[in-house]
């Protein structure tokens, strides 16, 4: 006899509702969500603000690869076989040959992404996860608005043909970054298989850049910040009146947001 229940099953993520469409993806998960309001509190610092960003990213990933990667059927022969030939699990599971290439966005992103190719390389088959690092920073002028990217160099270990490419970026603010960061990878003649960003906050700017920049790409959010948006507005659903929602202060800082993610995750204050 074969167990049918593990077919074919119905993954359901933990989401918010909204009117931002189906490539954005806000957690409704209370456990995620805690350990995020923990983090952007003023007295969180060093050690405690790395293992909240290495525990979330954990969740994070593994929320996206239940959603977002191909599943294989399989038979596995249990310890029981010993004791009766009905010792078999039949299932779907993820695809282990699936092919996944994570991005290291520095400096913020960095500890991130290498929690991401961990989480990968125990999953998946590991020749065929790989890490590439993008070196990259905002440019502010002197009153301390982003004015743009500034691009260092990049190391990345080959095509991405038929893979899954994951962008773990802690803050998603102005999109700047990430939408630059995209376009090394969607170069005519690149053929990735999805293109997603995994975030702890996300600003209602940053889906609108995203959209227009490169609407393909799939968004993983914890939570979405639109603090400086009216009253009113905050009191609407996410995303009905995203026109006039807000989440970036004068100097494309996230509000209510967690502050200098980067600077904090690396002790370095500049």
């Amino acid at each position: 006899m074969s167990e049918s229940a593990y077919t074919d099953y119905v993954y359901r993520l933990p989401e918010l509702e909204h009117a931002y469409g189906p490539n954005v993806h806000l957690s409704s998960d209370p456990v995620l969500l805690t350990q995020l309001a923990r983090l952007c509190r003023p007295d969180v610092i060093q050690p405690e603000i790395t293992r909240l960003v290495r525990e979330m990213y954990r969740s994070l990933v593994r929320l996206v690869m239940a959603n977002e990667f191909p599943r294989e059927n399989v038979e596995v022969t249990t310890r029981m076989i010993e004791a009766t030939e009905r010792g078999v699990w039949r299932g779907d599971v993820l695809d282990s040959k699936t092919r996944a290439v994570t991005v290291n966005i520095a400096r913020a992103g960095t500890l991130p992404s290498q929690v991401v190719f961990e989480t990968l390389v125990n999953t998946l088959t590991p020749d065929n996860v790989r890490q590439d690092h993008v070196f990259m920073a905002r440019v502010t002028d002197a009153q301390g608005c982003v004015t743009g990217v500034s691009m260092a160099g990049s190391k990345i270990g080959g095509d991405v043909d038929g893979a899954i490419v994951l962008f773990p970026d802690p803050m998603g603010a102005t999109g700047g970054s990430l939408s630059h960061t995209v376009s090394l990878y969607t170069s005519p003649g690149s053929a990735p298989r999805k293109l997603v960003s995994l975030h702890l906050i996300v600003t209602p700017e940053f889906i609108a850049r995203m959209h227009a920049d490169h609407p393909d790409v799939r968004i993983y959010a914890i939570r979405l910040d639109r603090g400086m948006s009216s009253e009113e507005v905050l009191q609407g659903g996410l995303g009905e009146q995203r026109e006039l929602e807000s989440g970036l202060n004068e100097i494309q800082y996230i509000v209510p947001g967690a502050g200098g993610v980067g600077e904090l995750l690396n002790n370095s204050f500049v």
